[in-house]
């Protein structure tokens, strides 16, 4: 299993502009970028990833409203 998900991410062709994971096969919200030592990014291919983007959005709107 782990040889498939390294496959996904390391494959060029679910980065779109080289910079954004999109892979709607991958279930995962948050993934690993391709250099490991770089951290972490979102999967744009999930839905769920869209509403995480407008949680945190509207917590900082909500904050700044107080």
């Amino acid at each position: 299993m782990k040889n498939k998900i390294d496959r996904e991410i390391n494959n060029p062709d679910n980065y779109k502009f080289g910079i954004f994971y999109y892979n709607p096969k991958d279930k995962r919200v948050v993934v690993q970028k391709l250099d490991r030592y770089r951290g972490w990014t979102l999967n744009f291919g999930n839905i769920y990833t869209y509403f995480l983007i407008i949680a945190i959005v509207g917590v900082f709107v909500l904050v700044s409203l107080l």
